[in-house]
């Protein structure tokens, strides 16, 4: 029986999960027999043709794995377009960049309601790697006005031309693959991957003193068989997608926390899951390829992954607080009054959960990180959470 009888797999998927399978047993012999964990994530989400973000797999919607914000309610994409209009006006003008666009949603939202606002970027361009999501990124903003649609270019790497405007992240720091450790009477342990009799299974070793050194400088302290996740590539991956940002602001809404209360001993699993067709289950090593695995985001790492890339922190709050800061209420009473009065309630319970405290609204956090942008975020007024950090 699977975890928590997770859906078999077809003999087409059985083949594709094979495959990904035999390149990771590859590594793991490669490496002498043990793969650190995100060395590990890296193959499971991002290998070439066969990871779960580079291959088919339906991902996103009703039909895939999981939903995101953008999905549950063009809401969502309304009030990030206000905060984007705040800082095109600001800027005299200026360029989007969206980063991981999933099905297009959040891009369409974004337009249409900057179109109505009168204050459209020069360019809306979405840098995406996987050929699926971009071929139904495609697909559906190819539905937008002409003179819409000819705003829209997608880049294979984050832009080299220096531009000014906003760069928009959403739910996509999750994915970045994360090393594990572990605390013990014995010392820290980093978690990794390993064969046996055939099967891949969970196996740790003592740290390395760059591993160790790393939890010193972030100031925790591991209770015996406690697990955290952290990103070695976040830094350098902050610092890839923001260089060319010469002026204005970077918008990563994710679900996370502050250091402080992501590692507490609250916690003593860690936060790692992984989604396969709207469940959630703790096993990383079955459905491989087929299978999203994410852990939340250290946002203190974020603010300091910024500042060594010249940003400042403009902003830290919940997802609650940034929506309802951006007209949450007057464009939800604006989206209903659209559509036919029996679909109304539904879409409204739908999207209240983007800001209910239980639901979406304080498991998710937005963070602004600026570059020559003095002026205040209207989706921070709300509540400024930066203290925190």
């Amino acid at each position: 029986m699977l975890p928590l009888e997770l859906e078999p797999l077809t003999d087409t998927e059985i083949a594709h999960e094979g495959r990904l399978r035999q390149l990771i047993v590859e590594a793991i012999q490669s490496a002498g027999g043990w793969l650190p964990f995100d060395a590990f994530m890296q193959l499971a989400l991002y290998a070439p043709c066969l990871g779960y973000y580079a291959a088919g797999a339906h991902k996103l919607g009703a039909g895939g794995d999981f939903v995101t914000a953008p999905e549950l309610s063009p809401v969502f994409g309304r009030c990030v377009a206000e905060q984007c209009a705040e800082v095109l006006r600001q800027l005299g003008g200026g360029d989007i960049v969206e980063v991981g666009a999933g099905t297009g949603a959040l891009a369409e939202a974004v337009l249409s309601e900057l179109q109505a606002s009168g204050q459209l970027p020069t360019r809306y361009r979405i840098l995406e790697i996987s050929p699926d999501l971009r071929d139904r990124q495609r697909q559906r903003l190819s539905a937008l006005p002409p003179s819409l649609m000819a705003l829209v270019e997608w880049i294979d790497a984050p832009p080299p031309d220096a531009y000014r405007g906003v760069l928009i992240a959403n739910e996509v720091i999750d994915a970045l693959p994360v090393a594990r450790l572990r605390g013990s009477s014995q010392g820290l342990l980093a978690l990794g991957v390993e064969l046996h009799d055939g099967n891949l299974r969970e196996a740790s070793r003592p740290a390395s003193k760059a591993e160790v050194a790393r939890v010193a400088d972030m100031d925790v302290e591991l209770a015996d068989q406690q697990e955290i996740e952290w990103c070695p590539q976040l830094s350098d991956w902050i610092i890839s997608i923001t260089t060319s940002l010469t002026a204005g602001v970077a918008l990563f809404i994710d679900y996370g926390d502050s250091r402080r209360h992501l590692y507490s001993v609250d916690r003593p699993r860690g936060t790692l899951v992984s989604f396969h067709r709207h469940r959630i289950h703790n096993d990383p090593y079955v459905n491989l390829g087929l299978q999203d695995l994410t852990a939340w985001v250290d946002f203190t790492a974020v603010a300091e992954a910024g500042l060594a890339a010249g940003l400042e922190v403009a902003g830290y709050t919940t997802q609650a607080c940034f929506l309802l800061a951006c007209g949450f209420d007057r464009h939800l009473a604006r989206w209903r009054d659209q559509l036919p009065a029996e679909s109304a309630p539904l879409a409204a319970r739908s999207a209240l959960r983007l800001v209910l405290p239980n639901d979406m609204g304080e498991r998710f956090k937005c963070m602004a990180l600026a570059r020559n942008y003095p002026d205040t975020l209207a989706g921070f007024s709300i509540r400024d959470f930066t203290e925190t950090l």
